[in-house]
């Protein structure tokens, strides 16, 4: 974080200094965990639904916080800047303030500090693009980009204030539950670059339909800068959702995808036996052409449109294609329970992704297990509930369990009532005695597995997050395993 001092800090929020708190003291950092707090820290007391950041302000600042961001005063001995209204609320005010500061410098001449802002949409795929990101944009200089999924209203401006003086690209991922929640999160990063990588059946409950999640997600582009001002929308041109978006948006529009006409695009692809793919990077983008290899080492072919739109988006703030090439070949994913693969000594693999799932991701997922076969060996898909689907939630869970049949899945375990359709959909697609079954609950399909597991086999453990269905998978992985790779098929 660029260091402002406590004073500072309470005209950006409005807020006032209580309980001695000096106005001349420097605030480096900003947490929200009074666990988390060190010398220097601005603790930030958000109340939630099951605990209140008030009650911890004496721990923080034990650890050495400066003053608490409160939403009241919490006594003459605590030093506090009590803003007017919500914590949630203060903390994008001085977010802003932070990254008006790193604008100045960027604005300044005889600094020569470029800054650029890239974010990130879509229905699946933002935290793995997310971490891509961060890899392509190293080389241009330091980078930050938020840790796990930090991607609504509390992760953006946390995101944002980590910020520094020396700070060349900012990476946001940016979510939503409905219309208008990304045109606020661009109302306080204010990227010049923006891409946004699908339209699917991600929180359809919420948004109605695909064409409404079209519409949330296209607030990115309708964001961004025109092209004269660099503004650049780097759109799916495989997605024909997105790719209409680049009717909604005043900048230069850059396209990836498979197909031939994609601005950057994948030549000759390939999937090892552990499902991590190569490809031949191609761009044709004026001041950025060229070819160049590119083997990564996350796991499933669907991480190869990730990194297309993760390169478009360093080839447009100035990358050198090689570098980009070389990027995405040495780039892990930084976050935990996406497509996370771990080989135990027993010779079983196991695919830990469900931090989060939906119709595509799962089938990404599914395809992945698939490439990961081993010679004698099974392929499980353990899948738990997806979450936020409305209406459309039986019969999406059945044609995941009917997608499983087809692609030749050994053993199909649904886990909770939530995903009792994929089993009756596997069922009515033609599997037989005991290749799909299902289970009431986490602790039955880990004792399931724990006796039928054997040498050779891959399983796939995948859910929501809400599903619970990553604990088990971090247990199935836990018997002396060794961590060997991470990505993500969904966010």
């Amino acid at each position: 974080m660029i260091p402002i001092a406590l004073g500072d800090v309470a005209a950006a929020t409005g807020g006032r200094l209580t309980g001695g708190a000096d106005p001349a003291a420097v605030v480096s950092g900003v947490v929200v965990d009074s666990r988390a707090a060190t010398g220097g820290d601005l603790f930030a007391a958000v109340p939630g639904e099951r605990v209140d950041g008030h009650d911890y302000a004496a721990t923080a600042l034990g650890a050495g916080a400066v003053a608490v961001l409160a939403e009241r005063d919490l006594g003459e001995d605590v030093p506090a800047v009590v803003v007017p209204g919500r914590v949630l609320d203060a903390l994008p005010a001085l977010a802003a303030e932070v990254l008006a500061r790193r604008r100045a410098l960027a604005d300044d001449p005889a600094l020569s500090a470029p800054f650029d802002v890239v974010a990130v949409t879509g229905s699946s795929g933002k935290t793995s693009t997310k971490d891509l990101l961060a890899a392509v944009l190293a080389p241009l200089g330091p980078v930050v980009a938020p840790p796990g999924s930090y991607n609504n209203e509390l992760g953006v401006p946390l995101t944002l204030l980590r910020v520094e003086e020396g700070t060349r690209s900012l990476v946001v991922e940016m979510g939503a539950r409905g219309r208008g929640h990304i045109a606020h999160l661009c109302e306080l990063a204010h990227p010049r670059v923006g891409a946004v990588l699908n339209v699917g059946s991600a929180h359809v409950g919420e948004f109605g339909s695909p064409e409404a999640i079209a519409v949330a997600k296209g607030e990115l582009v309708e964001s961004l800068p025109a092209a004269a001002d660099g503004g650049v929308a780097v759109l799916n041109a495989d997605d024909h959702r997105v790719a209409a978006m680049a009717e909604r948006t005043r900048a230069r529009v850059v396209t990836f995808g498979w197909g031939s006409a994609a601005d950057v695009r994948a030549e000759d692809v390939r999937v090892d036996e552990m499902g991590r793919p190569s490809f031949t990077l191609v761009a044709g983008l004026a001041g950025a052409a060229g070819r160049a290899d590119v083997a990564m080492r996350v796991h499933g072919e669907h991480h190869v449109s990730n990194a297309l739109a993760a390169a478009a988006c360093a080839l447009a703030v100035g990358a050198e294609l090689d570098d980009v090439a070389a990027a995405l070949s040495t780039a892990r994913a930084a976050s935990r329970w996406r497509m996370e693969v771990t080989e135990r000594p027993d010779g079983v693999v196991v695919v830990n992704d469900a931090y989060n799932a939906n119709p595509e991701s799962v089938r990404a997922a599914l395809r992945a297990l698939k490439s990961m076969r081993r010679p004698g060996g099974r392929t499980w898909a353990v899948i738990g509930e997806m979450l936020e689907l409305g209406d459309t939630a039986r019969d999406e869970h059945d044609a995941v369990g009917r997608y499983a049949v087809r692609l030749d899945v050994s053993r199909l375990v649904a886990v909770g009532e939530g995903a009792r359709p994929v089993h009756t959909g596997a069922v009515l697609e033609g599997s037989y005695a005991d290749e799909s079954v299902w289970v009431d609950g986490v602790d039955a399909a880990e004792a399931l597995l724990a006796e039928e597991l054997r040498p050779g086999d891959v399983v796939l453990v995948k859910s929501s997050n809400g599903a619970g269905l990553l604990h088990l998978g971090d247990r199935l992985a836990a018997v002396g395993a060794s961590t060997t790779g991470t990505g993500e098929a969904g966010s």
